[in-house]
């Protein structure tokens, strides 16, 4: 009876799942905004161009976004007199950026449909188009998503997986959000553009064995005991470019942060790390399916939420 009833749970969970992305379409804009996508392609397009870190900035805005209370752009409100959100969170204080290119993006769009994209569509249309701008396949995005009123900092603190997580908490922290372990270790591909501050991996140079002994010694160069704080050091070989190399790099015991390394550290995920080391057609795929996947979290649509006038504060 207990198998039963864990059985019955499952097949509800995946139905409100297939709920969720049912009501969201690759088409959803294309009567009322045709022009909304090619809009938000060229602005990414030239915010990469004049700084390609841009790219992996406004894909963790995506992620940092659905992961709190779901893809609704509540990662966007700013903080008021009165209003706490999610940006002074200790997971995003003071590292994320590319506000301002979604304003500007929100700004464009304004102008051609006023009242009709979301700021929850643009985030994850930036996203897949950042991912594109520096080589990496395109995807289709499912779009009807709609902006929250509210934000939560006590989310934003206790959803989002820490640099220091392993490979048990990883697990978790995706589990809990309807992500397979297998769209974990793909999204954690998302690591192989961008850059990170020193104070999450300062830990990791001075103190972790399994990591490769002259990479540690390069990072601590630029990387002190006791300061440089907001000092950045690429994620991957090849920062600006979406590729495969950071699960190269993780063969070889080059994973920058603590949660990196996790994914192969002879734990469940090694096979799949080997696996998409070596084919870049394999995880593209894979990271495709589970952008789309993350990208259908607690999304807000039909009459639901709003369609925020600026990206940053409830009308």
């Amino acid at each position: 009876m207990a198998s039963a009833s864990v059985s019955v749970l499952a097949i509800l969970l995946l139905g409100v799942a297939a709920v969720a992305s049912a009501q969201l379409s690759a088409t959803f804009y294309d009567m009322s905004c045709p022009r909304a996508l090619a809009t938000i392609r060229s602005t990414v397009a030239a915010a990469v161009s004049r700084d390609p870190r841009m790219g992996a900035s406004l894909l963790r805005l995506h992620f940092h976004d659905c992961f709190v209370q779901g893809c609704d752009a509540s990662v966007l409100l700013a903080d008021t007199a009165n209003f706490r959100g999610e940006q002074g969170s200790f997971p995003n204080r003071g590292s994320l950026r590319g506000f301002d290119v979604v304003d500007g993006i929100k700004a464009q769009v304004e102008a051609v449909c006023p009242r009709t994209v979301s700021c929850a569509d643009i985030l994850a249309v930036a996203a897949r188009d950042s991912v594109v701008a520096l080589g990496g396949s395109p995807y289709t995005v499912l779009l009807g998503r709609r902006d929250s009123t509210t934000a939560s900092l006590t989310l934003a603190n206790s959803d989002l997986p820490a640099p220091s997580s392993d490979l048990a908490t990883l697990i978790g922290s995706f589990s809990r959000k309807g992500l397979s372990t297998t769209d974990m270790v793909a999204l954690s591909g998302a690591h192989t553009i961008g850059q990170v501050q020193c104070a999450n991996f300062r830990s990791r140079i001075y103190g972790e064995p399994n990591l490769n002994s002259s990479y540690a010694a390069s990072l601590r160069a630029n990387c002190s005991q006791s300061g440089g704080d907001g000092n950045l050091a690429p994620l991957d070989a090849t920062p600006n470019a979406f590729d495969n190399a950071y699960f190269g790099d993780l063969l070889a015991q080059r994973g920058l942060l603590h949660s990196d390394q996790q994914l192969f550290n002879g734990g469940s995920t090694d096979a799949l790390v080997r696996a998409y080391a070596s084919s870049a057609a394999q995880f593209g795929s894979d990271f495709a399916a589970a952008m789309v996947r993350m990208g259908s979290i607690g999304v807000l649509t039909g009459n639901q939420g709003e369609i925020r006038l600026s990206c940053s504060k409830v009308n």
